[in-house]
């Protein structure tokens, strides 16, 4: 004889017996059931049926799979207010190197935020943390000994710039234009390519705007900037693009993403990969002419400075 249990249903279709003979149940109904089919639940409820079961695994297995290929987070991604490269819009990064950046994290499956901060403060994290990649930023013989470069990302010009009217009387000084006092904004490339070019007296403000806004209030002669950027800068501290010209043309400037010291060489090669397949398939071309219509968009992608994966050292 069979020991009853709560968790046992009987052979016949009536949970309401516990008897392994037919009776009828109160509600009238006699459903036998065939022998030895039980339901291991308790008096009152169904048991899952083969279907139900079958969702279930499929249901684990595919948040497995979710958990297993869900996007990761692992840099700390910086760039600056430089439109119409790099800014900020409603509180959202926006930009022409941003919207590169963001198609390679879809491509590399990557939801690391971008943060835009001011380039003084994004440019001291990355010579101080690992695991940081800032953008845009110029290349140099100085930043090559000091980060690893990915790019580039675009090709500027570094002009020297004066008030509407002004640059033929610059240029008349000769040799003595390097005495005049020129602007820039701290911790640029472009004020590095001010002392580089022999100016004596270099101004540093804290964005470009202000940068701007300097030298048509007279505070000195000459601003150093990234040509395709100055249209975007005036714009934004509303002044009209003709307000300043063009004094002479003082380098070409590729930019790049940069990675610090002690990122991983597998997460740099991620990117790397990711933005050679935008380049590769279109993607990368068609954002830059969205944004830079009369530049041509660089087609190679290029590793260089620090070896990936280089320590940061002690200290």
């Amino acid at each position: 004889m069979r020991a009853w249990s709560p968790w046992r249903a009987h052979t016949y279709g009536c949970l309401c017996e516990t008897s392994t003979a037919p009776r009828r149940c109160p509600a009238g109904n006699i459903q036998p059931r065939s022998h030895g089919q039980e339901a291991l639940v308790p008096q009152g409820l169904a048991a899952p049926s083969g279907g139900v079961m079958l969702i279930r695994s499929l249901a684990l297995l595919l948040f497995s799979l979710a958990a297993w290929s869900a996007p990761t987070r692992a840099l700390t991604i910086y760039t600056e207010d430089w439109p119409p490269i790099t800014f900020q819009r409603n509180g959202v990064a926006d930009g022409m190197a941003v919207e590169v950046v963001r198609e390679i994290q879809e491509r590399i499956r990557d939801n690391s935020p971008i943060e835009v901060v001011p380039w003084a403060r994004g440019y001291k994290e990355l010579l101080t943390n690992p695991e940081v990649m800032l953008f845009t930023v110029g290349r140099s013989e100085a930043r090559e000994k000091q980060m690893t470069l990915l790019g580039p990302i675009a090709i500027s010009q570094t002009v020297l710039l004066a008030r509407k009217g002004e640059a033929k009387k610059l240029l008349a000084l000769g040799a003595g234009i390097y005495q005049r006092p020129v602007g820039a904004y701290r911790g640029s490339i472009f004020a590095d390519a001010a002392s580089a070019a022999g100016f004596v007296e270099v101004d540093l403000a804290p964005t470009p705007q202000v940068t701007a806004q300097k030298l048509l209030l007279g505070r000195y002669d000459m601003w150093v900037e990234g040509g395709f950027v100055v249209s975007s800068v005036l714009k934004d501290i509303r002044q009209p693009s003709d307000t300043v010209e063009v004094v002479r043309v003082l380098e070409s400037l590729e930019l790049y993403l940069a990675f610090s010291r002690g990122t991983p060489a597998d997460e740099v090669k991620r990117w790397q990969d990711g933005f050679a397949a935008i380049k590769k398939d279109g993607s990368f071309k068609r954002i830059y002419n969205k944004w830079l219509p009369r530049d041509a968009a660089p087609a190679d992608v290029r590793l260089i400075g620090l070896p990936p994966g280089t320590a940061k050292t002690a200290g």
